[in-house]
């Protein structure tokens, strides 16, 4: 079975440390005091790969990078051998929506990862409530999938989704290695 590595990058201070431990049951709780993440961290995890080609748990190595431009740095090592990156913005920040066109040109098109390798998560605050409306959103963005989500009222809905998006990964990883087997065949 595949070990996807699955990038976690956006905005600072748009959820992504608090959804990173949400989906790998670091944490219990949602919420609490900001504290940024230094640079990256690294959670290891089983996930059921929805609509995978063998359906089986698969091991996950998440990383959730810092949104802190200070470690762009750091960046392509974070890159190297990525299976999948998530984008992570709340939609109430204005600067966000222009931040991540950045984000997809530096993690995702510097990468040539396909679209199912990608996934815009749209992270609504408690009480803004969650509009599933359109984002003015880039072209190269507009053609991601976008799930937006509210950790604190509808916490399974976003698991779901990842587990969808997991799905995706592994299959394009099964098939990106199956090319490669019959390369060295033929």
């Amino acid at each position: 079975m595949f070990k996807p590595k699955i990038l976690f990058i956006g905005p600072s201070k748009s959820g992504k440390t608090v959804l990173a431990n949400f989906l790998s049951d670091t944490t219990e709780s949602v919420g609490g005091e900001y504290r940024p993440t230094q640079g990256v961290r690294i959670l290891e995890f089983e996930s059921q790969p929805e609509g995978s080609s063998d359906n089986k748990t698969c091991e996950v190595e998440l990383w959730d990078c810092s949104g802190d431009f200070k470690f762009e740095s750091c960046w392509p090592a974070l890159m190297k051998d990525s299976s999948g990156v998530v984008i992570i913005f709340n939609p109430d920040v204005p600067s966000h929506l222009k931040e991540i066109e950045m984000w997809h040109s530096m993690f995702i098109s510097s990468q040539g990862l396909q679209d199912n390798q990608c996934l815009l998560l749209s992270h609504h605050k408690p009480g803004n409530g969650i509009e599933d409306g359109q984002l003015p959103l880039a072209s190269n963005l507009s053609r991601l999938p976008l799930i937006h989500f509210n950790l604190e009222e509808e916490p399974e809905d976003v698991r779901q989704a990842f587990c969808r998006y997991l799905g995706s990964v592994v299959n394009t990883m099964s098939e990106s290695r199956e090319r490669e087997e019959m390369s060295i065949i033929t």
